[in-house]
């Protein structure tokens, strides 16, 4: 009995037809995403434009992308390495910004908050993910209700809270109120701490290990990726929040950089602000944030998907 074949040249044309739709949805994938690209560096680059073009020359030659006489004059100034006449001479509006103060203040706060929240919701996540107690889906459930709840609606009764303990123009006024946890960080652990076996967790327990000692031995290091994801998320939030630190955190020893930013603006001794040095100060106040991403984007991107374990 034989069994009937197509000719060898119809399957190659299909072949070469798959080959050919293939290549052009390539293309295409390519196509928006260099277009998204270009959509998302285009500000920075317009900023970094703007910080090398002395401030006379910002508005005579807004259609140019590079800068007729682009200077470092706007950095000096941030930095603090140029007098006060020398910040009028160059055109600038004559404010100061101690910049590495607040950078300074920028990182402790968002620091602190990010070890914090990250340690105290991954043991509220592993509580609500692998322990087994009386109500716990209904207390998560009404938990996880607080993601509806706008953070604008808190703030007032924080604020009158931190006053009455004492603590405006502190550290500790900042960072408390999103120090222990948020809804959302224990909702994105839980979900990946549900995916982990029980069998592991089971054998650790057998072996004599207790809950402590099987949280920080045996789930933490299964969870590194969406641990890491979760910290520069919360990294970044803190460190680009401006309400809250502007409501409890004035004085200048605790001020943060976006909140010294935009005072910066403000304060217009010549009549108009110095954008050039106010891009400068925008871009250097970037780069933290790019070096997270440089040094932790692998686990970032390892964890998007709950990509399993190794």
């Amino acid at each position: 009995m034989t069994t009937a074949t197509a000719p060898a040249h119809i399957g190659a044309k299909k072949n070469k037809g798959t080959k050919v739709r293939r290549g052009i949805g390539h293309y295409l994938a390519w196509a928006f995403l260099i277009i998204i690209l270009a959509i998302t560096i285009l500000p920075f680059l317009w900023m970094l434009r703007t910080s090398l073009t002395p401030n006379s020359e910002i508005t005579g030659s807004l259609n140019n992308l590079i800068p007729d006489n682009p200077t470092l004059d706007a950095y000096r100034r941030v930095l603090g390495l140029t007098s006060l006449d020398e910040n009028l001479a160059q055109g600038g509006a004559g404010a100061q910004i101690n910049f590495w103060i607040y950078m300074r203040n920028s990182a402790v706060v968002s620091t602190v908050v990010a070890v914090g929240q990250t340690l105290f919701s991954a043991m509220a996540a592993y509580a609500f993910s692998r322990l087994k107690w009386p109500g716990r889906n209904i207390v998560f459930t009404f938990f996880l209700s607080a993601l509806m709840i706008p953070s604008i609606f808190t703030a007032i009764p924080n604020f009158v809270l931190i006053k009455e303990l004492g603590l405006l123009n502190t550290y500790a006024g900042i960072v408390l109120p999103t120090l222990l946890m948020t809804p959302f960080a224990i909702f994105f652990l839980r979900q990946f701490f549900l995916g982990i076996p029980r069998e592991i967790e089971e054998a650790a327990l057998l072996d004599g290990a207790s809950r402590i000692g099987t949280f920080f031995r045996v789930i933490i290091p299964m969870a590194k990726a969406p641990i890491t994801t979760l910290f520069v998320l919360t990294f970044i939030t803190q460190w680009n929040d401006y309400l809250w630190p502007l409501l409890v955190g004035q004085n200048e020893k605790v001020r943060v950089l976006t909140v010294a930013l935009g005072i910066f603006r403000s304060q217009t001794p010549q009549g108009a602000p110095d954008w050039s040095a106010l891009m400068a100060a925008t871009l250097l106040a970037a780069v933290p944030i790019m070096i997270l991403f440089a040094i932790l984007g692998k686990r970032i991107v390892n964890s998007i998907g709950f990509s399993g374990l190794k």
